[in-house]
């Protein structure tokens, strides 16, 4: 799903990103609830926030009072968790190549939302959702892109149920 945002996004760099789990529900721009997956995508001013029911919050955005720290992994065997960052570096038309292809790919997807930002048709934060109801493995990817920076900030997580 394609969505038009009506505000700026709050963070503005790669190096403005924080990541967290278990934090509450941040206010959104919009959730979109993947059904039977018991996964909510939700698109923040500040980035992205993850809800998966009864067992995590992922967020990753600018978050107030917290100093920016993006892990490149955080893998907790334990609970099932897993999560990698990776920041790419891309030239202006790099850039506009990659969004075009992240928009046609996710835009009529029933599990993922790509939310536009305001000021530049790359300024995007978009999420995916995959689930293998086969296996108990629940994973999303998003794109956090920042045209003026030229940089490209993908995640991907994976929680086994």
């Amino acid at each position: 799903m394609l969505v038009s945002l009506d505000t700026p996004y709050a963070d503005t760099t790669a190096a403005d990103l924080s990541f967290a789990l278990g934090l509450p529900e941040q206010a959104a721009l919009h959730v979109l609830p993947v059904p039977g997956a018991g996964l909510e995508l939700r698109l923040l001013g500040a980035s992205h926030q993850v809800v998966l029911a009864g067992r995590c919050v992922e967020t990753v955005a600018c978050l107030p009072g917290r100093t920016p720290h993006l892990p490149a992994t955080v893998d907790d065997p334990v609970a099932g968790y897993r999560f990698t960052a990776r920041v790419r570096r891309l030239t202006p038309a790099g850039m506009a190549g990659e969004v075009a292809a992240l928009k046609a790919r996710l835009t009529d997807d029933p599990r993922a939302l790509v939310g536009v930002f305001p000021g530049s048709p790359d300024a995007v934060t978009a999420l995916a959702a995959r689930v293998d109801t086969g296996s108990g493995v629940v994973g999303w990817d998003t794109w956090h892109v920042y045209p003026q920076t030229g940089e490209l900030v993908v995640t991907s997580t994976e929680v086994i149920r």
